[in-house]
C-alpha cells in the first residue's frame, strides 16, 4: 500500500520559498533547512502531506513530484511498473538513497520511498 506523504516542490530560492510556504500553509519547519533543501510539515494537530522544498536550476515549471511512502518498496515499485510506470534509467542516486525514481505514462517523475521498520 502506498501513502502520499510529501510533495516535493522545485524552487530557485529555498529560503524565499520557505518563508512564503510556511506562512501560506501555516506549516512548521521540520529538521534543519539549508540552501538546497527544506521540509515543512503541518502544525501539530493538523493533517496533510509535508511540503519538501528542493533547490533546482531549471526555470521550467515541471520541477515538482510526489513522494509515495511504503513499507515494501520493492513490491510497490514492481506493482507500479506493471501498471505502466517506468524506471528512470540514468538517475544519479545519493549513496544512502531510500527512494526509487519512476515516471508515469506522461513522463511525470515520482519517488517510491522506503519507510523505516518502526514507522
Amino acid at each position: 500500500m502506498l501513502e502520499l506523504r510529501a510533495i516535493v516542490w522545485g524552487v530557485q530560492d529555498v529560503a524565499r520559498a520557505l518563508a512564503f510556504w510556511s506562512a501560506a500553509l501555516d506549516y512548521d519547519v521540520s529538521s534543519h533547512p539549508d540552501e538546497t533543501w527544506a521540509i515543512l510539515k503541518p502544525r501539530e494537530g493538523r493533517s496533510g502531506p509535508q511540503l519538501s522544498l528542493k533547490l533546482v536550476r531549471s526555470p521550467q515549471a515541471r520541477r515538482h513530484h510526489m513522494d509515495l511512502f511504503t513499507h515494501d518498496q520493492a513490491a510497490e515499485v514492481e506493482r507500479l511498473i506493471a501498471l505502466g510506470a517506468r524506471r528512470v534509467p540514468d538517475w544519479r542516486y545519493d549513496p544512502n538513497a531510500d527512494y526509487v525514481v519512476l515516471k508515469d505514462q506522461d513522463g511525470n517523475p515520482f519517488c517510491v520511498c522506503q519507510l523505516p521498520e518502526d514507522e
